[in-house]
Formats: C-alpha cells, sequence, structure tokens
C-alpha cells in the first residue's frame, strides 16, 4: 500500500500532465505576423490606418507579401533627376505588401511610381463607379483597387513629380462596399504620406491626416 506522501504526488503529477494536455498552462509562443505598428515600416500605425488594415485583412497580425519599400523609394529619386521621353512609362515598385497572418488569401498591395502629365483625376466615365476624397492632386478609389496622387518636390538636380500611390486590395468585395472603399483610401494616403516624408518632399504635398473626406459632389 502507497504511502500519503506517494498518493499526493502521483496526483500532483497526474494533474500536471493533464493541465498540459488541455492547454491549461501559459503558452510561451509568440504570435505569428507582425502588428499594424510593425508592418511595411508602420505606415499604418495611427488609430484610422491601423483599423483600416484589420478592416480590409481581418485579425491583428500581418505576414510580409514581397514588400520592396527601399527599391521604390530608389526608383522614384531616379525618375526625379532623369529626363523624361514622351514614350517613357515608369514601372510601379511594390512599396508594401501583405497578407492576413490568420487566411493568406486575404492580401493588400500597395504600389508606387512617378506619374506622367496628368490630368489625374479619376475622368467622367470611371468617376460614376469610384468615389474621390480630399487628399493630394487626386484621391479616388473602387472597393478594389484606389490612387492617390500628390506632388513632391525634391532638391536641385531633382525637379518635381507626381507620385502615384495605388492600392490594391482582396478580390471579390461587392462593389457596393463603400466602407472597403473608405479602408483602402485610408491605407494608400497612410502609405503616400510615409513615401512623402522618406523622400523629403519640400513644401506641401496636400496629403490627408488620418482618414481622407469624400470630396465634395457637383451639385
Amino acid at each position: 500500500m502507497r504511502s500519503a506522501p506517494a498518493r499526493t504526488a502521483a496526483a500532483l503529477a497526474v494533474a500536471a500532465l493533464l493541465t498540459s494536455c488541455s492547454g491549461g498552462g501559459t503558452s510561451t509562443e509568440e504570435p505569428k505576423g507582425r502588428t499594424a505598428a510593425e508592418a511595411c515600416g508602420g505606415f499604418a500605425k495611427d488609430a484610422a490606418a491601423t483599423s483600416a488594415l484589420k478592416g480590409v485583412l481581418g485579425g491583428d497580425r500581418f505576414e510580409d507579401n514581397l514588400s520592396k519599400p527601399e527599391k521604390a523609394l530608389d526608383r522614384l529619386r531616379e525618375d526625379a533627376v532623369a529626363p523624361w521621353a514622351d514614350s517613357y512609362q515608369p514601372q510601379p515598385v511594390t512599396y508594401c505588401g501583405l497578407q492576413s497572418a490568420e487566411e493568406v488569401s486575404r492580401n493588400l498591395k500597395i504600389e508606387v511610381n512617378a506619374a506622367g502629365k496628368g490630368p489625374y483625376g479619376p475622368g467622367p466615365k470611371l468617376a460614376k463607379r469610384v468615389t474621390s476624397y480630399t487628399s493630394g492632386l487626386a484621391a479616388f478609389t473602387s472597393s478594389g483597387v484606389g490612387h492617390v496622387y500628390f506632388t513632391c518636390r525634391l532638391e536641385a538636380p531633382a525637379h518635381e513629380i507626381v507620385v502615384e500611390t495605388t492600392v490594391w486590395g482582396p478580390a471579390g468585395v461587392p462593389d457596393t462596399d463603400l466602407e472597403q472603399r473608405t479602408r483602402l483610401i485610408t491605407l494608400a494616403n497612410a502609405a503616400a504620406r510615409q513615401v512623402s516624408a522618406k523622400l523629403g518632399c519640400q513644401g506641401e504635398d496636400g496629403l490627408a491626416t488620418g482618414r481622407p473626406a469624400p470630396a465634395a459632389t457637383a451639385s
């Protein structure tokens, strides 16, 4: 017959085993992915952009998906000093690529490039299918893709350029989802602000702070 101390020790061992099997212990595993404040250099760390990023991708952790921020910035600097032929077509570079840490099929891509000569608005045909916002030279988006244009003036010998920031959201979002449009333009605008700061654009870029407001429609 076992002694009382032996029975107590055995009971404690069984309890510890059951606790570990049932997940009752404290996990030391680090959460997967990055927070909004960490993703793509923290472009979405303010409250409006953080909320938009969570709304677009779901959850609060994100995995990088082929982001090339330094290459994107270098391309813009090159375009700001290079003479442009009429046939020159600046190539966009993925400034920020993200996907949900929980559902990789939900992804977001933000591209930047130097834009050619305007106009930069959506145009009369596209205007009926997008929402326009007050930010930069022009800002507009559907529920799947959006654009923000802003002026960047750099030190000589660079010349003034217009930067186009394009955001691509997850596929399959209905065109009628107006909240998704606001989320996407908020993220494009936040990325544009970060690009403007990193390039050292001089003067006013006209980019909105936080969530851009819808542009007034003509009556």
